[in-house]
């Protein structure tokens, strides 16, 4: 559900998604293939970094996009159980998933 004055609402609970208290807020969202690709579609010519598939939940996920715009020394987003940084950093990003155990792999061209 989508409300003009607080964005996306969790169905459960009627709360904004960042104040969900359902139990639903702890599944995990990915499929656990995770693939970095890059995309400047819709954006204006930027370009940004995706990350989807990591096996976490809402919270892990947040987690994990601070620590990689930290490594990366950009800034990011997490939207729709994706991780969005900043900039073409595939490359840096790959070899810090790879190094957290994740089997990590490049997706597009």
């Amino acid at each position: 559900m989508y409300s003009t004055d607080g964005g996306r609402h969790c169905p459960g609970c009627g709360q904004p998604q960042e104040q969900c208290s359902c139990a639903d807020s702890q599944a995990v969202l990915g499929d656990g293939k995770v693939r970095v690709r890059r995309e400047s579609k819709g954006r204006g010519g930027k370009v940004v970094t995706l990350v989807s598939g990591l096996p976490l939940t809402a919270d892990g996920l947040r987690d994990v996009a601070k620590k990689l715009k930290q490594a990366c020394g950009v800034g990011g987003a997490v939207k729709d159980g994706v991780i969005e940084i900043q900039g073409d950093q595939r490359d840096k990003v790959l070899q810090w998933l790879q190094g957290q155990g994740y089997d990590a792999k490049q997706a597009g061209g």
